[in-house]
């Protein structure tokens, strides 16, 4: 269906209510989304071994907050003009917060959709507004860890000097490896559940997309600092996320948005006045570039075997498919993964992580030129800038002192 079709059959989306209860350790958490008529969605989540006893105080408003980020990803297969608030109370700063993330963190999703891009209308009908977290914490940080380099090299700089607990979403067995290379005996655990509605929605062909994930991550982690007292949230989002990738209705598309400053001091403020006046969220390496970032990882070996940054190893192709979990060799961040540590790593240590030398793949020859800027446009992944792609290629031509791979050649001859 198009999407005058589907906002015509379903012109009303409401997040109908959320629940939670404590049981076994666990705190269990479940979301109520309508659309009208006829469709209901019912995710959930379980944050495991959570401490016997914590602050209350708070909790309701912090779920609410995250179960907002949560219905995106359902209201998007839709597009519905109006979004309906029916549990939880939203002010209209609250409301333009939300206008904001709705408008950017989907707009790779309105690109790949070819729609333009537009906010819809927020209506909150509750009037009682939830109590914030105002409890005091412990100077202490929670390190969200995904399996790849950046979360590494946050976690291996931060635990010289202060106290620091992992937290994984889902954890995948890079995370997993990751973790316990790093030393997180008692690793926080999540484990996100997708109503299967929406995912046989995608198959029959309604509206599917990018959704700003790290955004997902930034309301879950405080709802996680407050159950396990955690003061600060470091996350690791590099400075290069600021780089979007195309113009899209005379506005910058960035893949990446939920990752970048705009989205970081948008959200600290949002969570600073109706989430938690105490717990604060940053990044550990927003003064870094992916190329920096890379260099200092270079430096921990101990994880050349266990971290993980393909996508494309865990993607499910909406539960089609089974996720390989393993570096395809094809991607564009694999190929990125690849160029920025071949200045900073032995090659055969590099060929041993990928299983081959990707600057000697024909195939991948129209992503680099993507990558550098030389071909359509930056890819839609978590990749740096294209300048620090030229510098990479650079410093690994200087590298090199005899017969040039491939990719390496073809880019010299530009």
């Amino acid at each position: 269906m198009t999407l005058k079709q589907l906002q015509k059959k379903y012109p009303k989306f409401s997040y109908f209510d959320y629940s939670y209860k404590i049981s076994g350790g666990n705190l269990k958490i479940s979301f109520l989304f309508k659309i009208d008529p006829g469709i209901i969605f019912k995710p959930g989540l379980i944050i495991e071994n959570i401490p016997a006893k914590f602050d209350l105080v708070g909790l309701d408003n912090l779920i609410f907050n995250l179960g907002l980020i949560e219905m995106i990803s359902y209201w998007k297969s839709t597009c519905s003009p109006v979004i309906e608030i029916n549990c939880g109370n939203l002010d209209e700063e609250q409301i333009k917060f939300w206008k904001l993330v709705t408008l950017n963190g989907l707009g790779q999703f309105f690109f790949e959709n070819k729609i333009k891009p537009f906010s819809p209308r927020i209506i909150s009908f509750k009037k009682d507004k939830l109590e914030i977290d105002k409890g005091k914490r412990k100077d202490s940080y929670l390190v969200p860890i995904g399996g790849g380099k950046d979360s590494i090299v946050t976690l291996e700089l931060l635990k010289k000097k202060y106290k620091v607990n992992c937290f994984s979403l889902n954890p995948t067995n890079a995370a997993k490896k990751v973790m316990k290379v790093g030393g997180c005996k008692k690793p926080i655990v999540v484990k996100r559940k997708i109503d299967r509605n929406l995912l046989s929605l995608n198959r029959k062909g309604f509206l599917n997309g990018h959704t700003p994930f790290s955004a997902y991550l930034a309301f879950l982690t405080v709802l996680i600092a407050k159950v396990s007292d955690h003061k600060y949230i470091a996350l690791s989002n590099e400075k290069s996320s600021n780089e979007g990738n195309v113009k899209y209705f005379g506005k910058m598309v960035n893949h990446q948005w939920s990752k970048s400053y705009e989205f970081e001091n948008a959200f600290s403020k949002y969570s600073k006045k109706y989430l938690s006046k105490e717990i604060k969220y940053f990044s550990c390496l927003r003064p870094f570039y992916e190329i920096e970032i890379a260099e200092l990882f270079s430096k921990y070996p101990k994880y050349f075997s266990s971290f993980l940054s393909c996508n494309e190893a865990h993607k499910t192709y909406s539960g089609r498919k089974k996720p390989k979990g393993e570096w395809c060799g094809r991607c564009s961040k694999c190929l990125f993964t690849f160029l920025i540590l071949y200045p900073f790593l032995d090659e055969n240590k590099l060929i041993k992580i990928f299983n081959k030398n990707l600057f000697e793949d024909k195939s991948l020859l129209p992503l680099l030129l993507e990558l550098i800027g030389k071909k359509k446009f930056k890819p839609f992944e978590c990749v740096g800038t294209k300048k620090e792609c030229i510098a990479a290629l650079s410093l690994a031509i200087s590298k090199n002192k005899g017969k040039l791979p491939l990719l390496l050649d073809s880019f010299q001859k530009l």
